[in-house]
Formats: structure tokens, sequence, C-alpha cells
């Protein structure tokens, strides 16, 4: 039995192009050799790339090159952004801001930091996902130095108002951390025009390899990012470690390949959401969670009232879905997201997340609605 695979909101297929460069500096015939060794060519050559990789994603999102830091993903892009901006800031204040349905890489790294003598401010987002500039607005202190809101939510595929609270943060002299693991390669950036300091980014949720991303951190002589690993000084100080050439060509062709795909890649992703809606939304008692209209077409968060949300996914044998983050996926409690948009436990509970991507076809989302509607009629039979 084929699995339809609607899961892309947890990782995505790397695109073969992507595959095919990234083995060119594997192997003893290709660029292996480590971009640190600067005793020989073949050094050389591995910086070369590393570097061309670096203006790629530069030009790709919008910035100057030597504003990008590697990293093993979003993950450590959050935990070196908040915790390298409360270390060097701390002597101004305490006090950071965040909502309620950040990743958990955030939330979590919010969450040691109040360990430390930290204060954090969750803020609790509208029904459809979204935190407004008002509530950042009155959230603020004089003590306030750092603001940190994902650009579109994982779960919910909510878009939240980047510039508009940026705006507001920059005017106060608030650093800005946006987490764009769910963004990057898939919205139109220019990150040179946006009120952001450091955004946060990971190549495998736009078809690049799993284990690499990247910070981008400000140019601006009073924005200093504390290292979180020490060793031999790489990316500027503040992220040591022997870069993975060949998963930073990786990020570097598969954010080149979505830049360019970016119109295609949405439109298809809208006629695909539509086609799996109008199949599915006949069922009784089915409802959106977050917003229909506004939100990225790529995820579709949905409630199916009087179902367990685990037993559907157990029914769906053939479709690979997920009841939320890949990161709790172990958990039995409901979403906290879904909880913090004000669900109830049983509807949180019934709820299941698509997501697809460019390699999804309208054949597989026929299929999945068919799956869908059979298993949802069963359980509730």
């Amino acid at each position: 039995m084929q699995t339809l695979y609607m899961d892309y909101a947890a990782t995505t297929p790397v695109d073969p192009a992507v595959a095919e460069k990234m083995m060119q500096y594997l192997t003893s015939d290709g660029c292996f050799a480590n971009p640190a060794s600067r005793a020989h060519m073949l050094g050389w050559f591995a910086e070369q790339a590393v570097e061309e990789a670096r203006l790629t994603v530069a030009k790709s999102i919008g910035c100057d090159l030597r504003e990008i830091v590697w990293t093993s993903g979003a993950t450590e892009s959050n935990n070196l952004a908040l915790k390298g901006i409360a270390e060097t800031r701390k002597a101004q204040g305490r006090h950071i801001v965040t909502s309620a349905i950040e990743h958990k890489a955030v939330l979590d790294t919010c969450s040691w930091l109040e360990t430390q003598g930290f204060e954090v401010s969750y803020l609790k987002p509208n029904a459809q996902g979204l935190i407004s500039v008002e509530q950042v607005k009155a959230a603020l202190r004089d003590d306030t130095i750092l603001a940190s809101f994902m650009w579109i939510n994982n779960e919910l595929g909510s878009i939240n108002p980047i510039a508009e609270i940026g705006a507001v943060l920059q005017e106060q002299g608030v650093v800005f951390h946006v987490d764009a693991a769910q963004a990057g390669g898939k919205v139109a950036m220019d990150l040179t025009a946006l009120p952001v300091d450091l955004v946060s980014f990971s190549a495998h949720k736009f078809y690049g390899p799993k284990g690499i991303g990247a910070l981008y951190v400000r140019r601006d002589p009073a924005l200093k990012v504390a290292a979180q690993m020490h060793g031999g000084g790489h990316e500027r100080g503040m992220r040591s470690g022997t870069l993975p050439t060949h998963q930073i060509v990786g990020m570097a062709e598969a954010l080149r390949i979505a830049t360019d795909r970016l119109d295609d890649d949405f439109q298809h992703l809208t006629q695909i959401r539509r086609q799996f809606w109008q199949g599915v939304s006949t069922l009784d008692q089915i409802a959106v969670n977050g917003d229909l209209e506004r939100g990225y077409p790529g995820i579709l968060n949905l409630c199916f009232a009087g179902v367990d949300g685990e037993s559907l996914l157990m029914a769906l044998k053939n479709v690979a879905v997920s009841t939320g983050s890949a990161c709790n996926s172990a958990s039995v409690d409901p979403s906290y997201v879904l909880s913090g948009i004000g669900l109830s436990r049983d509807k949180a509970l019934g709820s299941l997340r698509f997501s697809w991507g460019r390699f999804t076809t309208e054949n597989e989302i026929e299929q999945a609605v068919a799956s869908v509607k059979h298993a949802v009629a069963a359980l509730r039979g």
C-alpha cells in the first residue's frame, strides 16, 4: 500500500537536484576537505564552496553574506539567538516577550532563561493563532530586551504580522528574533528591508538536508550575540565547529530552488489545500483550526468533533499526518498550540494537521480525502 505523505511541516524530502549536488562534496573524488584547512588547496576549494553557499542564501533572503551564521538547524539558531542576546544584554534588562504557541525550541529556551533570572511574558494568541501589534505594545516594559515570534506557526499555518511587530520593537530599541523555520523558502523575504534583528532557518523544511540551518544576525555594532558553543572560533566566533560542506551546499541549493519556485509552489499548495478542503468539508462536525483564507496554504489543521485524533491517526494507515508538531508527537496530551488558541481538550485531541509540499499530487489528495472520510465514518459509527 502506498503511503500518502502529508506531513511536510515536519520535514520535506530532499529535492533530487539538491542531493545530486551534495554528493559532489562527500567522496574522495569530490570537494570533501575541511573548509577550515587553509594549508592546502583542497581546503581552499571547500571554503570557497561554503562561502558561495553563504552568498546564495544571503541573496535568497535579502541580506549581506556576512549576516549568515551556519548552525545545525532552527533549534540551535533559536537557542543561539535567545541565549546569546540574553547574555549580552542582561545588564540593560531581563524581560523577554514571546507567545504561548511558539515552537518548543523557543519556549523551552525561555523556560531555561527564567531559571537564570530572566522574566518572560507569554502572549496569548487570538483564535486564529495570531499575535497583534497592540498586544506586543502593551507587553513592553523599560527593561524589555528581547522579543521572539515565529513567522508561520508550524501547527496552524497562521502568519504573524512580522513587519508591523518589528516596527514597534525597533522604535523601543528591543531586539527582535523571528523563528522562520516554516517560512524560509516559502514566502518572499527581504530581511534588509524588514525591522528584524535575528532570524532562524532550517534547511529540511524547504527540501534541503536535515542537520543544517542558519541564523541571520543583522550587522550592527550594538548587536552582539554571545557564543553558546566554544571551540575553534568559527563563524565569526558565534558558532564553533567544523562546517559540513555538503550540507551547507545542499541548504543553499535548496533555498535557491525554493526562491526561484516561490510563486509556483505557493499556487500549487493553494490548489492542493482547496481540493482537500472541498473533499473533506462535506463531513459533519468538521472545523478549521486557524485561518483558512489568510493562513499559509501548505498547512491545514482540522478538528473532527466526536473523533479521537490518535484513533483517527491509526485508522489512516496509508496517510502520513500528525496530531501536531513532530517534536511533541510522543505526547498523549492535547497540543499546547490548539489549547493556546482556546480549543477545549476534546476538540484539541480530535484534531489533525495535514501539510503538503512541492511533490504532493492531486491524485494523492483525492486518495487522502477518501481515506479520511472512510476513517471518520467508521470511527463515528
